[in-house]
């Protein structure tokens, strides 16, 4: 039975906050940059770009979890019609990012406990296999650069700004390791979970949280797959995600500390 204990991830819709991420908006951005080919079906349409523009908001918290969204205001907001709003709204509920009620409009889907849970079971499957066929694999030595710097990123306490650099970083760095594979159905399958880490990522500084960056478990991990030795690379990885699920799921029961002060 699926845990509905709800989460303290819940962003905060202070006035400050929400005038920070609209002064970056700057026309209809994709959330998480270029997806993997084949990814739009070909779309370049209104409601491609609606769709990109409204998984973008859900994930930075400018829709918070449990929000209740009508067409018409959507429609103003993104600048469409309710064509385009109702066909985003399809897509976004296949991501898990939207529920559409019948005669009441659309939610943002909650963050609860036992989402969460489904994320990190998700992530400690998949990411680990992801490391150890990166491993097993000949490595792209170029990519394998790219990863090595990504895995360098860090960012400054209470800087916004940073923050949002380092949780793109963080995107392309997990990823770049399901790229390693040379598997599309396991790039696919990491690409579409990102989505939700963001949103995770974007509702704990909300609340204050920063956390560190895991630059040592990220380097720890490159190496072992530049040493070809796969079941380090999946212990790695799935140790990683396992700290991760801590910190997180410690912050969503109000059990880790967060500052006083944002």
């Amino acid at each position: 039975m699926r845990n509905q204990k709800s989460s303290r991830l819940k962003p905060v819709r202070n006035k400050a906050s929400r005038t920070h991420r609209v002064a970056h908006r700057s026309g209809f951005v994709p959330a998480l940059g270029a997806a993997p080919a084949g990814s739009q079906n070909g779309r370049s349409t209104l409601s491609e770009r609606v769709y990109q523009a409204l998984k973008r908001d859900i994930i930075r918290g400018l829709h918070p979890s449990g929000e209740a969204l009508g067409e018409k205001g959507l429609a103003k907001m993104y600048r469409g019609s309710r064509t385009p709003v109702r066909e985003a709204a399809v897509r976004l509920q296949q991501d898990s990012l939207l529920r559409i009620v019948p005669n009441r409009g659309y939610f943002v889907s909650s963050m609860t406990i036992g989402w969460l849970n489904e994320i990190y079971e998700f992530r400690g499957a998949v990411e680990s296999a992801c490391a150890e066929l990166a491993a097993r694999k000949a490595a792209d030595q170029d990519l394998l650069e790219k990863l090595a710097g990504l895995a360098r990123t860090q960012y400054e306490t209470n800087d916004f700004a940073s923050y949002e650099r380092f949780i793109q970083a963080d995107t392309q760095f997990h990823i770049g390791i399901a790229r390693l594979t040379r598997n599309p159905m396991l790039v696919r399958a990491v690409f579409d979970m990102r989505c939700h880490m963001e949103r995770v990522m974007y509702a704990a500084i909300d609340i204050g949280y920063y956390g560190e960056a895991p630059v040592q478990e990220h380097e720890v991990i490159i190496q072992a797959i530049r040493n070809q030795d796969a079941d380090l690379a999946r212990k790695l990885m799935y140790d990683h995600i396992l700290q991760s699920r801590s910190k997180v799921l410690g912050l969503a029961s109000g059990e880790a500390h967060v500052p006083s002060s944002h």
